[in-house]
């Protein structure tokens, strides 16, 4: 299937961004036996390629505005679209020399996601959505897993890393989803782990406190696949709470009904409670 105009854009700020980080990360390969690490080279290579990707799309789409990682939000002329962009979601694996990151560019017009890219520069795998149009990874298209018991399936998620409040939630959580399904994978970077989620690799994902770029590209990706994608609460509130549970229709629910017996819906209660 020929690619978009639109979707052309996407593609090729990804690619070029993309040679970019594959070329850093040969060095930081390099870099693993140095004490100090490569923790500065490795914020410069994200802001090389998050300038190649505000550049390109910049220049494929003049008076978009942005929501860029690094550059927070970068105002456009017009105001009924803007792209949401990840230079390189996986950070803490590309540090450590861990071919599991990506570029993730998603595009909201008038409020609502519209297109989804998200690019491995490693394993040069291209996932890509446009509403109505289907997913595909490069030019295969993309459908959930069909399974429908959590026994079988293999689920997806993310650990809250140092910093943050939610390790005790978050160890309810995987206790209950360890012991429902078949195995749980936690691979370093949302944007990926929503993708493979698209492509019936994983057969559901969840995960908390993420932030819109991490996770608007996916979400574009997975319904495309057929996917069911909500937060926690089951609302399509994702982008504003950051926080995300995905699947087929029947794991979707059963996910969010797991993560209820693990607490997750009386502490959204109580938080609401407070605010009140």
């Amino acid at each position: 299937m020929a690619a978009s105009a639109l979707m052309n854009v996407m593609l090729a700020a990804a690619r070029k961004a993309g040679r970019s980080l594959a070329r850093d990360f040969g060095e930081v390969e390099q870099l693993q036996v140095s004490l100090k690490g490569p923790a500065n080279f490795v914020s410069a290579a994200d802001h090389r390629a998050e300038e190649i990707l505000h550049a390109e799309l910049t220049r494929g789409r003049p008076g978009y505005g942005l929501l860029m990682e690094e550059r927070g939000v970068v105002e456009g002329a017009d105001r009924t679209h803007r792209w949401i962009v990840d230079p390189l979601d996986g950070t803490t694996n590309f540090l450590h020399g861990i071919p599991l990151f990506a570029i993730s560019i998603a595009l909201e017009r008038d409020g609502e996601l519209v297109a989804g890219l998200i690019f491995n520069p490693i394993s040069q795998e291209f996932f890509t959505a446009e509403r109505g149009k289907g997913a595909f990874l490069n030019d295969r298209r993309l459908r959930v897993a069909a399974r429908t018991e959590l026994s079988d399936c293999v689920i997806g998620t993310g650990i809250p890393h140092a910093g943050r409040p939610e390790h005790e939630l978050f160890l309810k959580e995987l206790a209950v989803a360890m012991a429902a399904s078949a195995g749980v994978r936690r691979c370093g970077a949302a944007a990926l782990d929503l993708a493979w989620t698209a492509a019936g690799r994983f057969d559901g994902f969840w995960e908390r406190n993420l932030r819109a770029w991490d996770i608007a590209a996916g979400i574009v990706i997975l319904r495309e696949a057929g996917g069911y994608v909500s937060d926690p609460t089951g609302r399509d509130d994702m982008l504003k709470t950051g926080s995300i549970v995905a699947g087929n229709e029947m794991i979707h629910r059963k996910l969010l009904k797991l993560l209820k017996t693990a607490g997750a819906e009386p502490e959204v209660a109580r938080t609401r409670s407070a605010a009140s």
